[in-house]
């Protein structure tokens, strides 16, 4: 039965039936027509991606593949019917008469055989159990990633375009102060080292303001490439918005991504598949049992000899022992232990790799909350310095460098709180993602943090 595991439907459930599924902008084929809509909000990508994205698509396949070899292992074990028939003109020549009998015959049969006992079909059905379980925990977590990446690359370009922003305001304070600077020199009341220096600053600037849009640009084509929509007027993050702090311990977080990470299960659920196949292997050193009833209606005997038309009704049991196989059976096994030992390795590798990138998420969130807090004090301490300076300015008692730090210190500060912000966000949905619990709510609640952009 499809959907036992459950690490993720809520999520599957949020995104699909809770958003408006915009029209997906894939390439378009040859002489089809198709229209390109943009993204706006965040759910608007998260909805596309689902649609748009062909790993998850391969994952799907890959997990109806494997659904589908379950139910061929299990009709293995189902009772099989088998219906034969056969008409046939002989002739039979009796020596030494040398005369010629021709005839015609007619054989039909039914035949039902059920497996009793086979060890090797059994496991092969428990193995294909597992093959399908693993599947649709690789399933959820490449829907995981999906998202997780789709909202990475979201805020990526929602850091990019507050970044834009902010140099461009930044080139607008140090052109006001240079075209200040420049009246004081025109009145011969400033050096002609401090306009060279404001010029100076200005072209750093214009030229750090080319590097972000850049970035910006690069940023919007990588969310467009993730969901396949083009990107509009995006919903911006709320300044004001409260991003709940992780109030649980590390290894909370640790014991969490362990126990229910999908990656993990799919490895656990394929190392249990391996065990299955060494199991399977071994069977072969076992009996074979088979129910067998056949019921025949037949006017021919042995070697199509005629006879007179005969119905019979045939029920036993068949036992197969298998003695020597030339050691094949014994290399089967030996090789299937191998598998398993593999697959066990596997197991370990992805834990400590996954409970490594747990750590360091959690790391990170954390560091990002305190490096928030610390930007906001720094952006507030940095707009009233530039407040001071400027009025120092005016009245002389500071020089015009005096002003242009001021200025780049304010601005730099307003993008470190921007970025610490964001980079919040980030770590706490790769966290989410490790550990396995993050769900449609989790995008939802993510998605109440972002505003309309302003007309």
């Amino acid at each position: 039965m499809r959907m036992k595991f459950t690490l993720l439907p809520a999520l599957c459930l949020g995104v699909a039936c809770l958003w408006t599924v915009p029209a997906i902008a894939a390439e378009p084929e040859e002489g089809v027509s198709t229209i390109i809509v943009e993204g706006t909000t965040l759910e608007d990508f998260f909805t596309a991606a689902l649609d748009y994205s062909p790993q998850l698509r391969i994952s799907e396949e890959r997990w109806n593949v494997s659904t589908a070899r379950k139910k061929s292992a299990t009709g293995q074990l189902l009772p099989q019917i088998n219906a034969n028939g056969s008409i046939s003109d002989n002739t039979q020549s009796a020596d030494p008469l040398n005369i010629d009998n021709k005839y015609r015959g007619e054989r039909y049969s039914v035949q039902l055989t059920q497996v009793l006992f086979n060890w090797q079909a059994f496991a092969a059905r428990g193995a294909a159990s597992l093959i399908e379980d693993m599947a649709e925990a690789e399933y959820f977590a490449e829907l995981a990633w999906l998202l997780a990446d789709v909202a990475e690359k979201y805020f990526n370009v929602l850091q990019a375009e507050d970044a834009v922003t902010s140099i461009r305001s930044e080139l607008e304070a140090v052109t006001n102060q240079l075209s200040q600077i420049q009246s004081f020199y025109d009145l011969q009341s400033a050096r002609i080292t401090d306009l060279y220096t404001a010029q100076a600053r200005q072209a750093a600037v214009q030229s750090q303001q080319l590097e972000l849009e850049s970035q910006l640009a690069l940023a919007r084509g990588e969310l467009r490439a993730a969901a396949g929509v083009n990107v509009g007027t995006l919903f911006r993050l709320d300044e004001n918005v409260e991003i709940p702090p992780l109030t649980d311990a590390v290894e909370v977080w640790l014991d969490r991504a362990r126990a229910g990470n999908p990656t993990i299960r799919a490895r656990q659920f394929a190392m249990e598949a391996a065990a299955k196949r060494v199991s399977q292997q071994r069977g072969a050193y076992m009996p074979r049992v088979t129910l067998i009833a056949q019921k025949q209606l037949s006017d021919l005997g042995f070697d199509n000899v005629s006879m007179n038309r005969t119905d019979t009704t045939y029920v036993g049991v068949d036992v197969s022992i298998p003695l020597f196989a030339g050691g094949s059976n014994r290399a089967a096994v030996s090789e299937a232990a191998g598998l398993r030992g593999v697959a066990q390795n596997e197991l370990r590798q992805v834990q400590l790799e996954i409970v490594e990138r747990a750590r360091t998420a959690y790391l990170q969130a954390k560091a990002s909350e305190l490096r928030t807090q610390a930007a906001e004090r720094l952006a507030e301490a940095t707009q009233l310095s530039l407040t001071s300076m400027q009025r120092g300015f005016e009245l002389n008692a500071v020089t015009s460098v005096d002003v242009l730090n001021a200025v780049r210190d304010r601005f730099q500060a307003e993008r470190d709180l921007q970025r610490a912000r964001y980079d919040n966000i980030r770590a706490t949905l790769y966290l989410k993602r490790e550990a396995g619990t993050l769900t449609g709510d989790d995008l939802l609640d993510v998605g109440t943090w972002l505003i309309a952009p302003q007309p």
